[in-house]
Protein backbone atom coordinates (compact mmCIF):
# COMPACT_ATOMS: atom_id res chain seq x y z
CA UNK A 1 0.00 0.00 0.00
CA UNK A 2 3.03 2.22 0.64
CA UNK A 3 4.73 1.01 -2.87
CA UNK A 4 1.34 1.86 -4.30
CA UNK A 5 1.22 5.69 -3.01
CA UNK A 6 4.57 6.20 -3.56
CA UNK A 7 4.11 4.85 -7.21
CA UNK A 8 1.38 7.68 -7.36
CA UNK A 9 3.61 10.65 -6.29
CA UNK A 10 5.86 9.09 -8.41
CA UNK A 11 3.94 9.30 -11.48
CA UNK A 12 2.40 13.23 -10.72
CA UNK A 13 6.23 14.33 -10.45
CA UNK A 14 6.49 13.34 -14.05
CA UNK A 15 6.06 16.46 -15.87
CA UNK A 16 5.41 15.02 -19.51
CA UNK A 17 2.73 12.51 -17.58
CA UNK A 18 1.28 16.18 -15.64
CA UNK A 19 1.39 17.44 -19.50
CA UNK A 20 -0.27 14.16 -20.54
CA UNK A 21 -2.63 13.82 -17.93
CA UNK A 22 -3.73 17.80 -18.33
CA UNK A 23 -4.34 17.43 -22.51
CA UNK A 24 -6.11 14.11 -21.74
CA UNK A 25 -8.52 14.91 -19.43
CA UNK A 26 -8.66 18.21 -21.20
CA UNK A 27 -10.09 16.46 -24.54
CA UNK A 28 -12.37 14.02 -22.56
CA UNK A 29 -14.43 16.67 -20.81
CA UNK A 30 -14.55 18.76 -24.53
CA UNK A 31 -14.93 15.67 -26.13
CA UNK A 32 -18.31 14.63 -23.89
CA UNK A 33 -19.88 18.34 -24.12
CA UNK A 34 -19.42 18.01 -27.96
CA UNK A 35 -21.12 14.76 -27.94
CA UNK A 36 -24.27 16.33 -26.59
CA UNK A 37 -23.73 19.15 -28.47
CA UNK A 38 -23.77 17.40 -32.15
CA UNK A 39 -26.67 15.69 -30.67
CA UNK A 40 -29.25 18.81 -30.14
CA UNK A 41 -27.99 19.96 -33.54
CA UNK A 42 -28.86 16.83 -35.52
CA UNK A 43 -32.03 16.85 -33.91
CA UNK A 44 -32.70 20.37 -33.45
CA UNK A 45 -30.94 22.64 -36.01
CA UNK A 46 -30.89 19.83 -38.80
CA UNK A 47 -33.78 17.95 -38.15
CA UNK A 48 -32.13 14.48 -39.56
CA UNK A 49 -34.09 11.64 -40.22
CA UNK A 50 -33.75 8.74 -38.12
CA UNK A 51 -31.61 7.09 -41.17
CA UNK A 52 -29.19 10.16 -41.43
CA UNK A 53 -28.55 10.04 -37.60
CA UNK A 54 -27.79 6.31 -38.57
CA UNK A 55 -25.27 7.39 -41.11
CA UNK A 56 -23.68 10.28 -38.70
CA UNK A 57 -23.43 7.88 -35.85
CA UNK A 58 -21.67 5.22 -38.14
CA UNK A 59 -18.82 7.86 -39.79
CA UNK A 60 -17.82 8.69 -36.58
CA UNK A 61 -16.57 4.56 -36.00
CA UNK A 62 -15.65 3.97 -39.98
CA UNK A 63 -12.36 5.10 -39.71
CA UNK A 64 -11.21 2.63 -37.34
CA UNK A 65 -12.76 0.00 -39.48
CA UNK A 66 -10.53 0.84 -43.02
CA UNK A 67 -7.86 2.73 -41.43
CA UNK A 68 -7.16 1.19 -38.09
CA UNK A 69 -4.88 -1.13 -38.83
CA UNK A 70 -2.49 1.09 -40.88
CA UNK A 71 -2.46 3.54 -38.56
CA UNK A 72 -1.12 1.65 -36.25
CA UNK A 73 1.55 0.52 -38.40
CA UNK A 74 2.55 4.32 -38.62
CA UNK A 75 2.33 4.68 -35.16
CA UNK A 76 5.28 2.20 -35.12
CA UNK A 77 6.82 4.70 -37.91
CA UNK A 78 6.17 8.13 -36.99
CA UNK A 79 6.68 10.33 -33.80
CA UNK A 80 3.64 9.82 -31.59
CA UNK A 81 3.75 12.73 -28.93
CA UNK A 82 4.16 14.95 -32.56
CA UNK A 83 0.69 12.96 -33.70
CA UNK A 84 -1.12 13.94 -30.75
CA UNK A 85 -0.40 17.39 -30.89
CA UNK A 86 -1.15 17.52 -34.76
CA UNK A 87 -4.44 15.73 -33.86
CA UNK A 88 -5.15 18.96 -31.58
CA UNK A 89 -4.80 20.99 -33.60
CA UNK A 90 -6.99 19.32 -36.57
CA UNK A 91 -9.56 19.25 -33.88
CA UNK A 92 -9.78 22.77 -33.47
CA UNK A 93 -10.24 23.56 -37.09
CA UNK A 94 -12.61 21.33 -37.26
CA UNK A 95 -14.40 22.67 -34.19
CA UNK A 96 -13.98 26.03 -36.08
CA UNK A 97 -15.64 25.29 -38.48
CA UNK A 98 -18.80 23.76 -37.03
CA UNK A 99 -18.70 27.28 -35.20
CA UNK A 100 -18.58 29.14 -38.50
CA UNK A 101 -21.20 27.29 -40.27
CA UNK A 102 -23.56 27.81 -37.27
CA UNK A 103 -23.07 31.68 -37.34
CA UNK A 104 -23.18 31.61 -41.35
CA UNK A 105 -26.66 29.37 -40.96
CA UNK A 106 -24.54 27.28 -43.52
CA UNK A 107 -24.54 24.29 -42.05
CA UNK A 108 -26.35 21.68 -43.38
CA UNK A 109 -26.48 17.35 -43.15
CA UNK A 110 -23.36 17.06 -45.78
CA UNK A 111 -21.03 19.40 -43.92
CA UNK A 112 -21.72 17.87 -40.84
CA UNK A 113 -20.98 14.82 -41.90
CA UNK A 114 -17.96 15.77 -43.10
CA UNK A 115 -16.86 17.19 -39.75
CA UNK A 116 -18.11 13.85 -38.22
CA UNK A 117 -15.94 11.66 -40.45
CA UNK A 118 -12.82 14.43 -39.69
CA UNK A 119 -13.29 13.87 -36.19
CA UNK A 120 -13.46 10.28 -36.59
CA UNK A 121 -10.43 10.09 -38.26
CA UNK A 122 -8.36 12.80 -36.08
CA UNK A 123 -9.67 10.28 -32.95
CA UNK A 124 -8.50 6.96 -34.52
CA UNK A 125 -5.02 8.93 -34.77
CA UNK A 126 -4.82 10.45 -31.29
CA UNK A 127 -6.09 7.49 -29.88
CA UNK A 128 -3.18 4.84 -31.60
CA UNK A 129 -0.63 7.71 -30.53
CA UNK A 130 -1.81 7.85 -26.85
CA UNK A 131 -1.68 3.75 -25.85
CA UNK A 132 1.89 3.23 -27.17
CA UNK A 133 3.11 7.12 -26.20
CA UNK A 134 2.77 6.31 -22.34
CA UNK A 135 4.98 3.69 -21.45
CA UNK A 136 7.48 6.29 -22.90
CA UNK A 137 6.36 8.62 -20.44
CA UNK A 138 6.47 7.12 -17.17
CA UNK A 139 8.02 3.95 -16.40
CA UNK A 140 6.31 0.57 -16.92
CA UNK A 141 6.29 -0.72 -13.36
CA UNK A 142 4.13 2.74 -12.93
CA UNK A 143 1.61 2.33 -16.09
CA UNK A 144 -1.24 0.77 -13.00
CA UNK A 145 -1.30 3.89 -11.87
CA UNK A 146 -0.83 6.13 -14.91
CA UNK A 147 -3.61 4.63 -16.83
CA UNK A 148 -5.70 4.59 -13.05
CA UNK A 149 -5.25 8.18 -13.11
CA UNK A 150 -6.31 8.92 -16.73
CA UNK A 151 -9.41 5.97 -16.22
CA UNK A 152 -10.58 8.20 -13.27
CA UNK A 153 -10.09 11.50 -15.06
CA UNK A 154 -12.10 10.00 -18.08
CA UNK A 155 -15.06 8.23 -15.91
CA UNK A 156 -15.73 11.64 -14.39
CA UNK A 157 -15.48 13.77 -17.80
CA UNK A 158 -17.94 11.47 -19.42
CA UNK A 159 -20.14 12.01 -16.20
CA UNK A 160 -19.78 15.63 -15.89
CA UNK A 161 -19.21 16.94 -19.59
CA UNK A 162 -22.76 16.11 -20.83
CA UNK A 163 -24.01 17.80 -17.83
CA UNK A 164 -21.51 20.40 -18.50
CA UNK A 165 -22.33 20.60 -22.54
CA UNK A 166 -25.89 20.89 -21.97
CA UNK A 167 -25.54 23.97 -19.27
CA UNK A 168 -23.11 25.92 -22.22
CA UNK A 169 -25.54 25.07 -24.82
CA UNK A 170 -28.70 26.70 -23.31
CA UNK A 171 -26.30 29.32 -21.64
CA UNK A 172 -24.38 30.55 -24.63
CA UNK A 173 -25.81 28.48 -27.67
CA UNK A 174 -24.39 26.16 -29.78
CA UNK A 175 -22.10 28.69 -32.27
CA UNK A 176 -19.79 29.84 -28.65
CA UNK A 177 -20.27 26.61 -27.48
CA UNK A 178 -17.98 25.00 -30.33
CA UNK A 179 -15.87 28.27 -29.78
CA UNK A 180 -15.37 27.28 -26.57
CA UNK A 181 -14.69 23.56 -27.94
CA UNK A 182 -11.73 24.31 -30.15
CA UNK A 183 -10.58 26.65 -27.61
CA UNK A 184 -10.07 23.58 -24.80
CA UNK A 185 -8.12 22.01 -27.75
CA UNK A 186 -6.02 24.45 -28.55
CA UNK A 187 -4.61 24.08 -24.94
CA UNK A 188 -4.95 20.37 -24.88
CA UNK A 189 -2.14 20.84 -27.95
CA UNK A 190 -0.41 23.19 -26.24
CA UNK A 191 0.14 20.69 -23.24
CA UNK A 192 1.01 18.05 -25.38
CA UNK A 193 3.43 19.88 -27.05
CA UNK A 194 5.53 20.54 -24.05
CA UNK A 195 5.81 16.78 -23.54
CA UNK A 196 9.48 16.43 -23.24
CA UNK A 197 10.57 12.72 -24.12
CA UNK A 198 13.18 11.02 -26.76
CA UNK A 199 11.53 9.37 -29.13
CA UNK A 200 14.13 7.64 -31.47
CA UNK A 201 13.46 6.91 -34.82
CA UNK A 202 12.22 3.81 -35.76
CA UNK A 203 14.43 1.26 -37.60
CA UNK A 204 11.34 -1.23 -38.12
CA UNK A 205 11.15 -0.40 -41.40
CA UNK A 206 14.28 -1.69 -44.04
CA UNK A 207 14.32 -0.42 -47.58
CA UNK A 208 11.30 -1.08 -50.16
CA UNK A 209 9.56 -3.25 -46.74
CA UNK A 210 5.33 -2.39 -47.25
CA UNK A 211 3.20 -1.58 -44.26
CA UNK A 212 1.52 -4.34 -44.85
CA UNK A 213 3.89 -6.45 -44.03
CA UNK A 214 4.10 -4.84 -40.77
CA UNK A 215 0.11 -4.84 -39.81
CA UNK A 216 0.71 -8.84 -40.47
CA UNK A 217 3.72 -9.03 -38.30
CA UNK A 218 1.66 -7.07 -35.51
CA UNK A 219 -1.15 -9.34 -36.22
CA UNK A 220 0.81 -12.31 -35.58
CA UNK A 221 2.87 -11.14 -32.61
CA UNK A 222 -0.85 -10.42 -30.47
CA UNK A 223 -2.58 -13.58 -31.67
CA UNK A 224 0.82 -15.85 -31.37
CA UNK A 225 1.43 -14.30 -27.59
CA UNK A 226 1.56 -16.69 -24.86
CA UNK A 227 -0.74 -14.41 -22.66
CA UNK A 228 -1.45 -11.68 -25.06
CA UNK A 229 -3.37 -14.40 -27.11
CA UNK A 230 -5.95 -14.76 -24.23
CA UNK A 231 -6.53 -11.33 -23.34
CA UNK A 232 -6.94 -10.26 -26.96
CA UNK A 233 -9.68 -13.06 -27.47
CA UNK A 234 -11.10 -11.89 -23.92
CA UNK A 235 -11.40 -8.37 -24.88
CA UNK A 236 -13.08 -8.87 -28.18
CA UNK A 237 -15.65 -11.63 -26.82
CA UNK A 238 -16.19 -8.56 -23.96
CA UNK A 239 -17.06 -5.94 -27.11
CA UNK A 240 -20.14 -8.38 -28.21
CA UNK A 241 -21.93 -9.00 -24.64
CA UNK A 242 -21.14 -4.60 -24.38
CA UNK A 243 -22.52 -4.02 -28.01
CA UNK A 244 -25.43 -6.08 -27.15
CA UNK A 245 -26.46 -4.79 -24.13
CA UNK A 246 -25.52 -1.01 -25.50
CA UNK A 247 -28.22 -1.65 -27.90
CA UNK A 248 -30.97 -3.16 -26.09
CA UNK A 249 -30.66 -0.82 -22.51
CA UNK A 250 -32.30 2.47 -23.81
CA UNK A 251 -35.32 0.92 -25.49
CA UNK A 252 -35.75 -1.75 -22.46
CA UNK A 253 -35.83 0.48 -20.17
CA UNK A 254 -37.26 3.70 -21.69
CA UNK A 255 -39.93 2.06 -24.18
CA UNK A 256 -40.92 -1.41 -21.85
CA UNK A 257 -40.28 -0.20 -18.42
CA UNK A 258 -41.25 3.40 -19.33
CA UNK A 259 -38.31 4.75 -16.77
CA UNK A 260 -38.53 8.40 -17.05
CA UNK A 261 -35.79 9.72 -19.00
CA UNK A 262 -34.89 12.28 -16.40
CA UNK A 263 -34.44 8.64 -14.11
CA UNK A 264 -32.19 7.03 -17.02
CA UNK A 265 -30.27 9.71 -17.27
CA UNK A 266 -29.44 9.41 -13.34
CA UNK A 267 -28.85 5.80 -13.73
CA UNK A 268 -26.16 6.11 -16.34
CA UNK A 269 -24.52 8.06 -13.91
CA UNK A 270 -24.34 5.86 -11.67
CA UNK A 271 -21.77 3.58 -13.72
CA UNK A 272 -19.87 6.38 -13.96
CA UNK A 273 -19.38 6.68 -10.21
CA UNK A 274 -18.83 3.12 -10.41
CA UNK A 275 -16.14 3.02 -12.83
CA UNK A 276 -13.84 6.39 -10.78
CA UNK A 277 -13.98 3.79 -7.49
CA UNK A 278 -13.11 0.73 -9.75
CA UNK A 279 -10.15 2.80 -11.07
CA UNK A 280 -9.18 4.33 -8.10
CA UNK A 281 -8.70 0.95 -7.06
CA UNK A 282 -7.33 -0.65 -9.36
CA UNK A 283 -3.66 0.03 -8.80
CA UNK A 284 -4.07 -1.97 -5.59
CA UNK A 285 -5.95 -5.20 -5.92
CA UNK A 286 -3.86 -5.10 -9.14
CA UNK A 287 -0.48 -5.40 -7.29
CA UNK A 288 -2.36 -7.99 -4.89
CA UNK A 289 -4.09 -10.55 -7.09
CA UNK A 290 -2.04 -10.04 -9.98
CA UNK A 291 -3.07 -8.49 -13.61
CA UNK A 292 -4.61 -11.69 -14.62
CA UNK A 293 -7.11 -12.63 -11.38
CA UNK A 294 -7.87 -8.77 -11.69
CA UNK A 295 -9.35 -8.78 -14.87
CA UNK A 296 -10.76 -11.96 -14.25
CA UNK A 297 -12.87 -10.49 -11.43
CA UNK A 298 -13.58 -6.84 -13.39
CA UNK A 299 -15.07 -9.35 -16.31
CA UNK A 300 -17.07 -11.39 -13.82
CA UNK A 301 -18.30 -8.21 -12.09
CA UNK A 302 -19.49 -7.10 -15.17
CA UNK A 303 -21.47 -10.19 -16.14
CA UNK A 304 -23.25 -10.59 -12.88
CA UNK A 305 -25.49 -6.97 -12.95
CA UNK A 306 -26.84 -7.73 -16.33
CA UNK A 307 -27.66 -11.28 -15.31
CA UNK A 308 -29.67 -9.92 -12.27
CA UNK A 309 -31.38 -7.33 -14.58
CA UNK A 310 -32.11 -10.59 -17.00
CA UNK A 311 -33.91 -12.07 -14.35
CA UNK A 312 -35.52 -9.75 -12.34
CA UNK A 313 -39.60 -9.33 -12.75
CA UNK A 314 -39.74 -5.76 -13.40
CA UNK A 315 -42.58 -4.40 -15.32
CA UNK A 316 -43.64 -0.29 -16.18
CA UNK A 317 -45.79 -0.85 -13.25
CA UNK A 318 -43.09 -1.48 -10.90
CA UNK A 319 -42.60 2.04 -10.16
CA UNK A 320 -39.96 4.86 -10.67
CA UNK A 321 -37.98 4.58 -7.58
CA UNK A 322 -37.82 0.57 -7.96
CA UNK A 323 -36.79 0.66 -11.18
CA UNK A 324 -34.46 3.15 -10.64
CA UNK A 325 -32.71 1.73 -7.93
CA UNK A 326 -32.72 -1.73 -9.98
CA UNK A 327 -31.00 -0.07 -12.77
CA UNK A 328 -29.02 2.00 -10.88
CA UNK A 329 -27.16 -0.65 -8.68
CA UNK A 330 -26.76 -2.79 -12.57
CA UNK A 331 -25.33 0.64 -13.88
CA UNK A 332 -22.90 1.02 -10.81
CA UNK A 333 -21.22 -2.39 -10.82
CA UNK A 334 -20.96 -2.37 -14.42
CA UNK A 335 -19.24 0.66 -13.78
CA UNK A 336 -16.99 -0.93 -10.90
CA UNK A 337 -15.88 -3.97 -13.46
CA UNK A 338 -14.83 -1.59 -16.18
CA UNK A 339 -12.74 0.48 -14.29
CA UNK A 340 -11.13 -2.40 -12.37
CA UNK A 341 -10.43 -4.09 -15.63
CA UNK A 342 -10.01 -1.77 -18.39
CA UNK A 343 -6.99 -0.01 -15.76
CA UNK A 344 -5.26 -3.34 -15.65
CA UNK A 345 -5.34 -5.07 -18.82
CA UNK A 346 -4.20 -1.74 -20.89
CA UNK A 347 -1.39 -1.69 -18.41
CA UNK A 348 -0.26 -5.42 -18.83
CA UNK A 349 -0.63 -4.84 -22.66
CA UNK A 350 1.52 -1.31 -22.62
CA UNK A 351 4.19 -3.28 -20.10
CA UNK A 352 4.66 -6.82 -21.94
CA UNK A 353 4.57 -5.65 -25.77
CA UNK A 354 8.28 -4.32 -27.15
CA UNK A 355 7.60 -0.30 -27.70
CA UNK A 356 8.61 -1.05 -31.48
CA UNK A 357 5.58 -3.28 -31.82
CA UNK A 358 2.98 -0.85 -29.34
CA UNK A 359 0.98 0.53 -32.02
CA UNK A 360 0.00 -2.28 -33.83
CA UNK A 361 -0.73 -4.51 -31.18
CA UNK A 362 -3.14 -1.99 -29.66
CA UNK A 363 -4.69 -0.82 -33.20
CA UNK A 364 -5.03 -4.39 -34.10
CA UNK A 365 -7.16 -5.13 -30.88
CA UNK A 366 -8.96 -2.31 -31.01
CA UNK A 367 -9.87 -2.23 -34.92
CA UNK A 368 -11.41 -6.02 -33.93
CA UNK A 369 -13.19 -4.96 -31.55
CA UNK A 370 -14.81 -2.37 -33.54
CA UNK A 371 -15.80 -4.90 -35.67
CA UNK A 372 -16.72 -7.39 -33.06
CA UNK A 373 -19.00 -3.94 -31.86
CA UNK A 374 -20.33 -3.43 -34.90
CA UNK A 375 -21.73 -7.28 -35.66
CA UNK A 376 -23.03 -7.32 -31.86
CA UNK A 377 -25.10 -4.66 -33.04
CA UNK A 378 -26.66 -6.44 -35.75
CA UNK A 379 -27.34 -9.68 -33.76
CA UNK A 380 -28.85 -7.49 -30.86
CA UNK A 381 -31.51 -6.15 -33.35
CA UNK A 382 -32.47 -9.97 -34.44
CA UNK A 383 -32.06 -10.86 -30.46
CA UNK A 384 -34.36 -8.29 -29.46
CA UNK A 385 -36.84 -9.56 -32.39
CA UNK A 386 -36.99 -13.52 -31.51
CA UNK A 387 -36.98 -13.27 -27.76
CA UNK A 388 -37.19 -10.06 -26.13
CA UNK A 389 -35.29 -7.57 -24.42
CA UNK A 390 -34.63 -9.55 -21.32
CA UNK A 391 -33.89 -12.79 -22.93
CA UNK A 392 -31.33 -10.67 -25.41
CA UNK A 393 -29.88 -9.10 -22.09
CA UNK A 394 -29.54 -12.64 -20.83
CA UNK A 395 -27.34 -13.63 -23.68
CA UNK A 396 -25.17 -10.69 -23.79
CA UNK A 397 -24.88 -11.57 -19.83
CA UNK A 398 -23.70 -15.22 -20.77
CA UNK A 399 -21.55 -13.89 -23.61
CA UNK A 400 -19.92 -11.28 -20.89
CA UNK A 401 -19.18 -14.56 -18.36
CA UNK A 402 -17.59 -16.54 -21.49
CA UNK A 403 -15.36 -13.81 -21.29
CA UNK A 404 -14.33 -13.81 -18.15
CA UNK A 405 -13.64 -17.69 -18.97
CA UNK A 406 -11.57 -17.02 -21.66
CA UNK A 407 -8.93 -15.16 -18.50
CA UNK A 408 -9.27 -18.15 -16.31
CA UNK A 409 -8.78 -20.86 -18.56
CA UNK A 410 -5.83 -19.42 -20.36
CA UNK A 411 -2.03 -18.54 -19.30
CA UNK A 412 -3.60 -15.11 -18.60
CA UNK A 413 -4.90 -16.08 -15.46
CA UNK A 414 -1.45 -15.96 -13.47
CA UNK A 415 -0.10 -12.90 -15.41
CA UNK A 416 1.34 -10.32 -12.91
CA UNK A 417 2.39 -6.67 -13.60
CA UNK A 418 6.00 -5.99 -13.93
CA UNK A 419 7.44 -4.71 -10.43
CA UNK A 420 11.31 -4.20 -11.11
CA UNK A 421 11.00 -3.00 -15.31
CA UNK A 422 11.87 0.75 -15.89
Amino acid sequence: MRDGAGRDREILRLRPFAYFWSASTLRAVGGAMATVAFQVIIVTVLEATPAQISILSALSVVPYLFLGLIVGALMDRWRRQRTLVLTSIGRVFAFAVVAVLLATDALDFWSLAAVTLALGVLTLFADSAAQPLLPRIVPRRSLVHANARLGQSETVAGTAGPALGGFLLNLVGPTILFVIEAVINAVAALLQSRIAITEPRSTLRPPGRHVGHEIVDGMRYTYRHRTLRPLAISIHVWFLANSIVTTVLAVYVLRELELPSWAFGVALAAGGIGGFAGALIAPRIGARLGAGRTIFLGRTLVAIPWLILALAPLTSASGTGLLLVVVGLVQLLYGFGMGLEDTNDISYRQAVAPDSIQGRMNSTIRTMNRVVFFIGALVAGVLMTLLGYQATIGVAAVIFAAAALVVVVSPLRDARHPEGSP
